[in-house]
């Protein structure tokens, strides 16, 4: 029954965080990232939205994710950042994709592919991908040479910051400043320097870099705690909603759902909702998070399984009752403006973080865009 959830996806509030991104910041281009599949979003349509609402580059982890977005129809720039050992890179010449190489062999791959331009990806400190500085002056070295045989062109140069404290995304730029003075030694200029994404970008107000990439904010979701998306003038995109599809009464003392871990202190009534961890929905939300139905916020109780939970909707009449039908909306998460719950209310319920609520949601939910 999973068919019957109901994530809906305001293109126009993506276009709409896209302008007001773009406009918050003064790096010359801003690159929205829709990898793993657009933050749960829908890759594919949120680029879209995005390259409407003014972005000039794309980011994605691999190149499935952008010759997907090529076969989708979009034009915009892409760059795609993580590679398997042995890729060939052939695809990134046959759709126009620009690979950011973190190593000698994926340099070398690049050019013996014929793909026209690359970014070079740095570890400043974060300690995932990207060369590390031991192996700068071999790449450096390398890469000015095939730009001066008229190989491949430096188009960029890109780290991420880890938004642990000032005094460490300090550490790691003034590293990736080195990084600039040993590509300029060699001669090698590239124009697309990007080390912020969507906290870094809205944390630092001068410039740090030609380019800036927003990953959660273009959705509409904030990447700080003591800023929400409506103090950083950004709207929420996704409504995750479901059907009542079953209520039914319990006496105190009953309980519901794998291992009684929740037991009613009253007489009440329950609402069945066709969606589990199958969909998602973390099974850590169990007796954590809150839904909107029938106007009022109700707790989800008793363990959230594989394709259903439950909702304590409070007893028939009584003045904690929620009047609720079969077919009516629960509202999971959404726009706070709405009323509805949020994807921090949920990510601070269960003790994560926005990125993985959204993330995390099945492909076998049907999206839904407005």
């Amino acid at each position: 029954m999973t068919q019957e959830a109901r994530l809906t996806i305001d293109t126009s509030a993506l276009r709409h965080n896209a302008a007001i991104l773009r406009d918050s910041v003064d790096a010359e281009r801003v690159m929205a990232v829709v990898k793993a599949n657009g933050y749960g979003h829908g890759a594919l349509e949120s680029a879209l939205a995005f390259e409407a609402g003014g972005v000039d580059w794309l980011g994605v982890v691999d190149l499935d994710e952008a010759v997907a977005l090529r076969r989708g129809g979009v034009s915009l720039p892409i760059l795609s950042w993580l590679h398997a050992p042995g890729e060939t890179f052939e695809r990134a010449v046959q759709f126009e994709i620009t690979p950011g190489v973190s190593d000698l062999a994926q340099l070398e791959a690049c050019a013996a592919a014929g793909v026209p331009a690359v970014h070079l990806c740095l570890d400043t400190g974060l300690s995932r991908n990207g060369a590390i500085e031991e192996e700068w002056e071999a790449l450096f070295d390398r890469a000015a040479a095939l730009e001066r045989e008229g190989v491949l062109r430096v188009e960029g140069l890109m780290t991420h910051l880890s938004n642990t404290s000032p005094q460490d995304d300090g550490h790691q730029t003034a590293s990736f400043v080195r990084a600039v003075g040993m590509l300029d030694e060699r001669g090698v200029h590239p124009p697309l320097q990007h080390s912020a994404a969507s906290a870094a970008a809205l944390t630092y107000s001068s410039p740090r870099t030609a380019m800036v990439r927003f990953g959660l904010a273009m959705y509409g979701l904030s990447p700080f705690a003591d800023r929400s998306a409506a103090d950083l003038g950004i709207r929420p995109a996704l409504t995750l909603a479901v059907p009542v599809i079953g209520v039914k009464a319990i006496a105190a003392g009953e309980s519901t759902s794998y291992g009684y871990t929740w037991r009613a202190e009253r007489d009440t009534r329950l609402a069945l909702l066709p969606i589990g961890y199958a969909d998602g929905i973390e099974r850590i939300a169990s007796n954590r998070v809150r839904v909107l139905l029938g106007g009022r916020l109700c707790p989800v109780v008793g363990r959230v399984a594989m394709n259903a939970m439950t909702v304590d909707i409070g007893p028939d009449g009584g003045a904690d009752s929620v009047a609720v039908s079969l077919g009516d909306e629960a509202v999971l998460f959404g726009d706070a403006a709405a009323g509805h719950p949020t994807v921090a209310d949920w990510a601070d319920a269960t003790g994560t973080i926005t990125y993985e609520v959204v993330a995390r949601l099945s492909h076998r939910l049907p999206r839904r865009y407005a």
